[in-house]
C-alpha cells in the first residue's frame, strides 16, 4: 500500500506547495507594497529579505505538514492501513 500512497504524496506535497506560494504572496502583499525579495538578485536588503524568507518558509511548512498530515488520515480511513510510522522512535 505505500506504494501507491507514495505518488499520492509527491502530488500533494506539489499542490501544498503552490498554496504556500500562493498564501505567502497575499500575506506579503498586505506587509509590503513591492513584491518580495529573493536571494538571487544581488541588491536586496537584509533586512527585508530576512524577515520574507522566514514567513515563506514557516507558511510552506505549515501548509506542506497540514496536507502529508491529512492525507494520511484520509488514507487510513479509506484503506485502514497507516502509511507511514504509528508513532516516533523514544530516544
Amino acid at each position: 500500500m505505500k506504494a501507491v500512497f507514495t505518488p499520492l504524496g509527491i502530488i500533494l506535497g506539489l499542490a501544498a506547495g503552490s498554496l504556500s506560494k500562493k498564501i505567502f504572496n497575499v500575506i506579503w502583499g498586505a506587509i509590503d507594497d513591492e513584491d518580495a525579495p529573493e536571494p538571487k538578485y544581488r541588491e536586496i536588503a537584509f533586512a527585508k529579505l530576512i524577515p520574507a524568507l522566514l514567513l515563506q518558509g514557516a507558511i510552506f511548512r505549515l501548509v506542506r505538514g497540514l496536507a502529508d498530515h491529512g492525507s494520511r488520515h484520509a488514507w487510513r480511513r479509506l484503506t485502514g492501513a497507516w502509511p507511514g510510522e504509528e508513532a516516533p522512535d523514544p530516544q
